[in-house]
């Protein structure tokens, strides 16, 4: 079972109480934490991914020797076909030709019950990779599971940090990310602050953003330039903050 890592408990008044309050969110050991999963979730796939092809390429040239090979056996078909016209022609050789034509079919049979004894075994292989299918559909549905339960014991711990952090990250549709920043605006603490990431392609793109923030296609170049998302999201944060500052 995976180490939950809890937040310390916080005794506010006694922080409150000290001249210059400061809480400790261990951003640093989070951030660490969630680089090793991306870096462990992108090996795996990349992995999965060259399994993939190798098969693929594996597959594709046993079917064209196959393939090559049912060609040369039509061929040599044809070419009997057109040997036992000649031996209706000549009634001389027929003993001899049949006795030709007997050893070609024996061998086609030989080469059929090869090809069957194949199919039976691609057949069993078939079978093998339903199985493993099976058994990776079960595998996943068990993590799916261990997901959710180890999500239904962080939800209250996210909350906390959430609301400390003055923001949410939700994902909404199939590739796009919800971003809420909170206690941006000292006139009016619960304004928020939002915008829409589609992640789903090569690059970040912001689908919407309230209110506007002119900032805003800057540091998106910057996102796509650095792919650091949590340096993102600070410094959307501090353009938001920025903009709610009250002039002189």
């Amino acid at each position: 079972m995976a180490h939950v890592l809890r937040p310390p408990q916080i005794d506010l008044a006694a922080i409150l109480a000290t001249p210059n309050p400061q809480i400790d969110l261990r951003l640093s050991v989070y951030e660490n934490s969630t680089r090793n999963f991306l870096k462990a979730v992108a090996n795996y796939k990349n992995r999965h991914i060259t399994i993939i092809s190798e098969r693929r390429t594996a597959q594709a040239t046993e079917k064209k020797r196959i393939i090559e090979k049912s060609q040369a056996i039509e061929a040599e078909t044809n070419q009997c076909k057109l040997r036992e016209i000649d031996l209706v022609a000549d009634l001389e050789r027929e003993k001899e030709e049949r006795k030709d034509a007997e050893l070609s079919v024996a061998a086609f049979k030989r080469q059929l019950a090869n090809l069957r004894e194949k199919c039976q075994s691609i057949d069993a292989e078939i079978e093998q990779y339903r199985a493993m299918t099976a058994n990776l559909r079960r595998e996943r549905a068990a993590e799916r599971t261990t997901l959710r339960t180890h999500a239904a014991r962080v939800s209250p711990e996210l909350a906390v940090t959430e609301r400390l952090l003055g923001c949410i990250v939700e994902g909404i549709e199939p590739e796009n990310l919800l971003m809420r920043f909170t206690n941006i605006d000292p006139t009016a603490p619960d304004r928020e602050c939002t915008l829409v990431v589609d992640i789903g392609g090569s690059t970040y793109k912001v689908v919407t953003s309230s209110p506007p923030l002119p900032a805003l296609p800057l540091l998106v170049n910057t996102l796509n330039e650095t792919r650091d998302v949590y340096k993102f999201v600070k410094d959307v944060r501090g353009a938001y903050s920025a903009q709610f500052l009250p002039t002189t």
